[in-house]
């Protein structure tokens, strides 16, 4: 059939029932398998401006084993030029251990180049299985030396809302892409660390957002560099993919 030709009865009939399996997927879709992807600290530089890590877990649909490691630039907060560097299994007999060292081994020239030599952690964290948790907001800040001792309280707020995408989402997906602001109060008041206006094709189209948690580097000050990590969930073959990313707090 020519591109502007009519469609036959048959094609008619195919693209209906590839339409209501379509929409079959998308209402049964929180019962399906989707893609939740897991993070690994790798480390901060020497004087806390750039922020490698490794983002990797089995992709839905294929089972294919992946890898991707950012270096962010957390002065600019951007990609550091050649990065994220992505590895993908080409078929799913080829184990997770062997994609990441692979993926470890591509990045160890960024890593020797930029120092990442000082480990991050988690100085705050909503962790997969906590119950009745949202994800819009989580209160942190600078552990002490004595047990549960916490000193300074930051809260973070995250808010989700419609916004325009470089990728075509209404029309591929039907639903709008989303953004997300997130805001962060203390002592002295409440200020907006990050809004999306313009959502870039990298970050795909988004259904929703979580706080994830506060990462800082393990140092004497660690809240100079702190970042917040945020869940990003997008459409997935199966179901909600889960991916990362990172907005510097700037404390």
């Amino acid at each position: 059939m020519t591109r502007n030709a009519a469609p036959t009865g048959l094609a008619r009939l195919g693209v209906l029932w590839a339409s209501i399996g379509l929409a079959l997927s998308l209402m049964a879709s929180p019962a399906l398998a989707g893609d939740r992807a897991q993070i690994d600290l790798i480390g901060y530089s020497p004087d806390g401006s750039y922020l490698a890590f490794e983002e990797f877990g089995i992709q839905d649909g294929s089972g294919f084993a992946y890898s991707n490691v950012f270096v962010i630039d957390l002065v600019e907060d951007a990609w550091v030029v050649g990065t994220p560097i992505r590895v993908q299994a080409g078929e799913d007999t080829i184990p997770l251990t062997e994609i990441r060292a692979q993926a470890q081994d591509e990045a160890a020239n960024n890593m020797a180049t930029l120092n990442i030599e000082v480990p991050a952690q988690f100085i705050a964290m909503i962790g997969d299985g906590v119950p009745r948790n949202d994800g819009q907001t989580l209160n942190f800040g600078r552990p002490g030396f004595n047990a549960g001792e916490v000193i300074g309280d930051y809260g973070l707020e995250l808010s989700v809302f419609g916004t325009p995408a470089a990728t075509p989402c209404l029309e591929w997906f039907g639903s709008a892409p989303q953004g997300f602001a997130l805001g962060m109060s203390d002592s002295e008041g409440a200020r907006e660390v990050h809004r999306d206006t313009n959502l870039p094709r990298s970050r795909g189209c988004p259904v929703d957002y979580r706080l994830f948690g506060v990462v800082a580097p393990f140092d004497s000050d660690p809240l100079s560099h702190a970042v917040a990590i945020i869940s990003v969930y997008t459409y997935g073959f199966e179901g909600p993919d889960r991916r990362f990313i990172v907005v510097p707090l700037g404390l």
